[in-house]
């Protein structure tokens, strides 16, 4: 009985009532992301230069994929730096 006490409460404490922020780019309706706008693909880095998670900035799965091969791609062509001092 008492492990059956233990389970319930671990079960609360997992489920989250918070809602998913929506996906930028859904939202806008942009279907690909593109490497040259260097100015939507800051959003997506900390200020270390750090590519940011799916679960920090929202986007989904497919635009996150798109803004890290962005991200990368504008690296290599000196659009935005790998990173800061």
């Amino acid at each position: 009985m008492a492990s059956s006490k233990k389970q319930s409460r671990r079960a609360k404490a997992t489920t989250s009532t918070r809602r998913r922020k929506p996906c930028f780019f859904c939202k806008e309706g942009i279907e690909q992301v593109d490497y040259k706008d260097f100015t939507t693909l800051r959003r997506f880095m900390s200020e270390r230069g750090k590519i940011r998670s799916r679960r920090t900035t929202g986007a989904c799965r497919r635009h996150q994929r798109q803004v890290s091969v962005a991200i990368k791609l504008a690296r290599e062509l000196a659009l935005l730096p790998y990173a800061t001092r």
